[in-house]
């Protein structure tokens, strides 16, 4: 199971890519190899040389427990401590921030797509949705044509 930051591609500008491993409760994995994890509002924060995802939504399993479960709960990361560190210093140095943008399973595993993104500027958006729009009234010139 694969689950995509569909913002994150319209959000940023998609820079360099990291695999980094997440921390999580049993139910939580049976959830997101379900497919019900939303990375939409989700960021990552490097704090004290720690790797951490915020505000990422984690449905409870309907199997499990859900008395104290909170689904946006902070989750850690994990990463190499050279990996954290250069991560850390390109973010300072060119300005750039870290956006998890795929969840999927490796083995038994649940691996982040986290990847070091530049913000867009409104007008950048604009002409992305511009540029997507043409492109699919191109497709469908072409498909008529057939």
């Amino acid at each position: 199971m694969k689950i995509i930051n569909k913002k994150a591609r319209f959000r940023y500008e998609l820079l360099e890519r990291v695999e980094a491993g997440v921390v999580l409760t049993g139910a939580e994995v049976k959830s997101v190899k379900a497919g019900r994890m939303s990375l939409a509002e989700a960021y990552v924060k490097i704090q004290d040389g720690e790797v951490w995802l915020i505000n990422a939504t984690i449905s409870a399993y309907q199997f499990a427990d859900t008395r104290d479960y909170d689904p946006t709960r902070t989750r850690k990361l994990l990463l190499h401590d050279r990996e954290i560190l250069a991560l850390g210093q390109k973010m300072e140095v060119k300005h750039l921030v870290l956006v998890p943008t795929a969840a999927y399973t490796r083995g038994n595993r649940v691996k982040l797509e986290i990847t070091l993104a530049r913000p867009k500027k409104l007008w950048e958006k604009r002409e992305s949705l511009k540029r997507r729009d043409i492109m699919r009234d191109v497709e469908k010139s072409l498909k008529q044509r057939r």
